[in-house]
C-alpha cells in the first residue's frame, strides 16, 4: 500500500494536483482542510478583501504559530541553565 500516487487538493477554490507518498495522504488532506477553514473565517470577517489577502493572512498565522512552537521547543536555554547548575553543584560538593 505504500508508494507514490496522485491526488488533487482543493485550496481556496483552486485544485492542486500533487504526487505524494500514500502514507502522507491524510496529513495533506487535513492540511488543505485547515487552510480552507482559516480562509473561510477570514472571508466571513473581512468581506471587502480578496482571496489573496485571506491566503496571505492564513499563511502568516500558520508561520507565526510554527515559530512560536520552535521557540517553545528550543532546549538551548534549558541546557545552559542545567550546565550552570551542575557547575555550582560541583563547587558546593567540593567544599563539603
Amino acid at each position: 500500500m505504500d508508494g507514490k500516487f496522485s491526488i488533487k487538493l482543493q485550496i481556496a477554490g483552486r485544485y492542486y494536483p500533487m504526487v505524494i507518498e500514500r502514507k502522507d495522504e491524510e496529513r495533506f488532506r487535513k492540511a488543505a482542510s485547515v487552510i480552507n477553514e482559516k480562509v473561510t473565517q477570514y472571508k466571513q470577517r473581512y468581506k471587502d478583501r480578496d482571496i489573496q489577502d485571506f491566503l496571505s493572512m492564513a499563511a502568516l498565522q500558520f508561520v507565526l504559530k510554527e515559530l512560536e512552537l520552535k521557540e517553545y521547543n528550543d532546549e538551548t536555554p534549558l541546557i545552559s541553565v542545567l550546565k550552570e547548575m551542575n557547575v555550582e553543584l560541583d563547587e558546593f560538593l567540593k567544599k563539603e
